[in-house]
């Protein structure tokens, strides 16, 4: 078995800490990693297989890509990058990128569009491999990225959960890279030498100006504070109900309110 770099070691105990916390994988699982050829989903099959030969409990791993249709996407990169490390793979061949400028909503990205689309195949698929948990490869940046997105133009306070059960009950989402940043998966994808690849959508790679502009922003942040990623990721999980706004957290509100009328 060949040395574990620092970069490895690190990731192992974050992405480790993180199926901890949030009781993402159990003894049995057959995870279903949503493998789309990015630098993201690339980490965290590695990290999952390299996790799955240490761990106390059996799980095995399926990899399913979601060919959207365009006619350069490089699926037999894929193919031959599992291939050689021994990984199952599954390829869905879908028209999605053909259907996406007939039902994109006014206001919706096509990247947002094309996820809600692929989530659906991934569900599907899922249900046909067998999969118990399906594995996503969002790591600390999206969650942070998200947060605030939602809290500047939304109204709302949330991000996105590191383990999430469908609506029906049939199936978990979880988020391994969740305590991962976006450069560190980028540096283990190529550290590993897996092969990245883009979908070949137009759209491919081209931020909504809001989220540009929250990248830019956290970018700036970090250079004074550079634990304040970390800093956000700890705080979303040290939320204190009774000092927000929300009356459905608070129902002492809504008895002050009643007696004050």
């Amino acid at each position: 078995m060949k040395d574990r770099s620092p970069l490895e070691i690190r990731l192992a105990k974050k992405v480790g800490t993180a199926i901890s916390d949030f009781n993402m994988i159990e003894a049995g699982d057959r995870v279903m990693v949503g493998l789309s050829g990015g630098k993201d989903s690339w980490a965290l099959i590695q990290m999952l297989d390299v996790l799955r030969r240490r761990a106390p409990v059996a799980f095995t791993i399926v990899a399913v890509n979601v060919d959207s249709g365009y006619k350069d996407y490089k699926h037999d990169v894929i193919t031959r990058a599992c291939a050689k490390r021994g990984w199952e793979l599954r390829i869905e061949h879908t028209n999605i990128g053909g259907v996406i400028d007939d039902t994109l909503d006014d206001g919706e990205t096509p990247c947002s569009l094309c996820a809600r689309l692929r989530r659906g195949v991934l569900y599907r698929v899922a249900r046909e491999v067998g999969a118990t948990k399906i594995a996503l490869g969002h790591h600390m940046d999206d969650f942070v990225e998200t947060v605030l997105l939602n809290l500047f133009f939304q109204g709302s306070l949330k991000a996105m959960p590191a383990r999430l059960v469908s609506d029906n009950k049939q199936h978990v989402v979880i988020r391994p890279l969740v305590y991962v940043t976006e450069e560190e998966a980028r540096a283990y994808a190529q550290e590993c030498g897996l092969p990245v690849i883009g979908c070949c959508c137009p759209a491919c790679g081209d931020l909504s100006l809001k989220r540009q502009r929250i990248k830019r922003m956290l970018t700036e942040l970090e250079l004074e504070h550079p634990d304040v990623k970390n800093s956000m990721i700890k705080a979303l999980g040290n939320v204190l109900p009774s000092h927000l706004l929300d009356r459905r957290l608070n129902p002492v509100a809504d008895l002050v309110a009643s007696v004050a009328v």
